[in-house]
């Protein structure tokens, strides 16, 4: 069976989401957490092929980015004082807008509501109108009654006006970017309340996502386990500076646990409370947004969803290379785009279908205010568009919260080869009067004052010129404070400097890791169209869980020292395998093994114990090849580890024919 052959075979037979979902949990790739006790939504235990695709996920990940582009990782704890996230605004706006059934207290995420059920409504049209015949057969073969019940109340077999049509899409195209009032207005005007019962909601409110906690006996200390790994980077920054001798550009990463509390993970996988993340952050000059190594990726192109598109209500992407997004300034710097092509590389080498990869730039309503640009990675699921990774230029903000709150400076200080003449403002201090006047609150007062930016140096320099005295309110301290000169003097100077003190900018790559891994069991998922019965997850061999199964042709006593001097041989050179030898046929032991994702089988027989030779079993084609067993496992490491192709990695063995896979 050829490449294109394949490709035939995995788009004959239309993709099914429950049958999906049966095998993965049929192979125990993932389990709802505590299913004896009836389990909780939004957590998911890991089985071993679920454990052992991850781990070679994020095995790869840390070759792709931390040793390729000669990362600093960092591994820092879970639990998260609240004065850090109170600094870092999670505390204040990490939130979602969730809306409350008044008669069932069913909670709801609003963007989440207002998008299933247009989306639900555009279906129902394209079935009025004989585009969509099977949309009411598929909701009757959901195995799950509610969810079959929310199907069939959606999907109505009603014709849309065009213009109706149009105001759906813009607004679908727009959803990410909605505040809680409009989402509110969008549910009233489109008459959107339960979609099982059709009551109405309450207005969406914010919902903090975070899991608080205490930290210590006393419950004194108020802490969170952590909703991102990236603070733990930021406060980290001195040592990793120092660490790196003190030079920029460099990056540290992290891979490790985070928690949300989502508000209504109905998405198996997708949406959950507890998830791994593997996080970047790369610290660059403000002033130099280069990348030395962008030319390597220059011609890598991308579909791009940039915000003038979304806004005009397409979702329609533009392909171009990410030297030309750049260019254009459609992406905003070098590093950025780096960075962007470089997830692109990852994705596509871990088995993300190319034609369901896009990067939807943030709209201005949905950015933070301090970022420069962000762009979500996209994968294209039956849930719809996800975001899966996110790269953003989040310029110095991290960093300089955290260094007005502690008082620290988390600068770069950078040795000039010309001494430059700098004019700034600078405050001087009559410390001996802070003392009496201000007694135990003299370091806080001397802090703030010391910590002034030049605007606010300014702006108070211009206040002691007219008034005679400063005013001002320090946190911490009750009511407003005030100091004339004789505490005070504030001037313009001029100096000459040898050192440019700096703070970074910080361009954060950030992945979801469990979202990407459910995203390539979906593109990964086909049924052989001779037997729809027979499921195969076609995953790459780089990530697969196991990369060989063993399979003797009989329990024959005669094959168990050939399988036993294999397994040996595989296990030197610690390629994963596992060894069938049930009484099955091998149809069927090749089948559920292909189920598990497993890329290539090797067959012992008889003519193995004669001469030492042994078939080659490619799991997509099902093409066989036989050599001996030295040349047979150098053929699965080139392909698994190598990245050749398997006609460059088999052209020195013999193609091989007589064994059935029949059931």
């Amino acid at each position: 069976m050829s490449s294109e052959d394949i490709k035939k075979a995995r788009s004959a037979i239309p993709f099914n989401r429950e049958h999906l979902e049966s095998v993965l949990r049929q192979r125990f790739f993932f389990a709802p957490a505590f299913d004896l006790y009836g389990g909780v939504s939004g957590l998911y235990d890991y089985g071993p092929p679920g454990c052992a695709f991850q781990a070679n996920v994020v095995d790869y990940w840390r070759k792709h980015f931390i040793l390729e582009e000669d990362m600093l990782e960092v591994d820092c704890t879970m639990l998260t004082p609240h004065d850090v996230l109170k600094t870092s605004g999670h505390v204040d706006k990490f939130s979602d807008w969730m809306c409350k059934d008044r008669k069932t207290g069913e909670i709801f995420r609003a963007d989440h509501i207002v998008e299933e059920v247009l989306e639900a409504r555009l279906v129902g049209d394209k079935e009025a109108r004989g585009l969509v015949k099977d949309a009411n057969a598929s909701a009757k073969e959901d195995a799950d009654k509610k969810k079959r019940k929310k199907k069939v109340k959606q999907i109505q077999a009603v014709k849309l006006e065009d213009a109706v049509i149009k105001e759906y899409e813009e607004v679908l195209a727009k959803i990410d970017g909605y505040s809680g009032k409009e989402l509110g207005e969008l549910m009233q005007r489109f008459n959107i309340g339960n979609p099982v019962t059709g009551d109405p909601l309450e207005p969406p409110v914010a919902f903090n996502l975070m899991f608080e906690t205490a930290i210590g006996p006393s419950g004194q200390l108020k802490g969170y386990l952590r909703p991102e790994t990236a603070q733990g980077q930021f406060l980290n920054f001195n040592k990793l500076l120092e660490f790196n001798n003190g030079k920029t550009p460099f990056a540290s990463a992290s891979i490790g646990k985070s928690f949300r509390n989502e508000i209504s993970p109905r998405s198996g996988l997708l949406r959950v409370r507890e998830f791994l993340m593997a996080e970047i952050e790369h610290f660059l000059d403000p002033l130099d947004k280069s990348h030395p190594r962008f030319h390597e990726v220059k011609d890598v192109k991308l579909s791009f969803l940039p915000r003038e598109v979304q806004e005009a209500g397409s979702t329609e992407p533009i392909v171009k290379t990410i030297g030309e997004a750049v260019e254009s300034k459609m992406v905003d710097n070098e590093t950025l785009g780096y960075f962007i092509a470089r997830i692109s590389q990852f994705l596509l080498a871990i088995g993300v279908d190319a034609t369901k990869l896009r990067f939807r730039q943030h709209l201005a309503n949905e950015m933070a205010h301090y970022a420069a640009d962000c762009w979500d990675g996209e994968l294209l699921t039956s849930f719809g568009w996800i975001e899966c990774v996110g790269c953003a230029d989040r310029s110095a903000y991290d960093l300089t919260v955290h260094s007005e709150k502690t008082k620290q400076k988390l600068v770069v200080r950078q040795k000039l080869e010309k001494p430059v003449e700098v004019t700034r403002w600078e405050i001087d201090l009559t410390k001996k009067l802070f003392g009496p006047k201000f007694r135990k609150d003299t370091p806080l007062v001397e802090a703030y004052l010391l910590n002034l930016s030049q605007e606010e140096l300014a702006s108070k320099a211009e206040e002691l010129k007219n008034t005679g005295k400063i005013v001002f309110q320090v946190e911490g301290i009750d009511g407003k404070l005030d100091l004339d000169d004789k505490f005070v003097q504030i001037e313009k100077r001029t100096k000459i400097e040898h050192v440019r003190e700096f703070v970074p900018n910080v361009i954060e790559p950030s992945f979801g890791i469990g979202r990407i891994i459910y995203s390539v069991f979906e593109h990964s998922f086909w049924s052989r169209p001779e037997d729809t019965a027979r499921s195969v997850l076609s995953f790459a061999p780089l990530v697969a869980p196991t990369k060989v199964l063993l399979v003797p042709l009989s329990n024959h006593k005669d094959l168990a020292p050939v399988t036993a001097q294999v397994s040996k041989q595989l296990r030197t050179e610690k390629i994963p395998f596992r060894v069938d030898d049930s009484g099955v046929s091998i149809g069927k032991r090749y089948a559920r093994n292909d189920e598990l994702g497993t890329p290539f089988g090797v067959t012992i027989d008889f003519d193995s114990c004669k001469d030492g030779s042994v078939t080659l079993r490619e799991r997509d084609s099902t093409k066989q090849v036989r050599g001996s067993t030295k040349d047979v496992i150098e053929a699965i490491r080139s392909i698994t580890y190598g990245g050749v192709t398997w006609e460059e990695g088999t052209k020195s063995l013999t193609p091989f024919t007589s064994q059935s896979e029949s059931a």
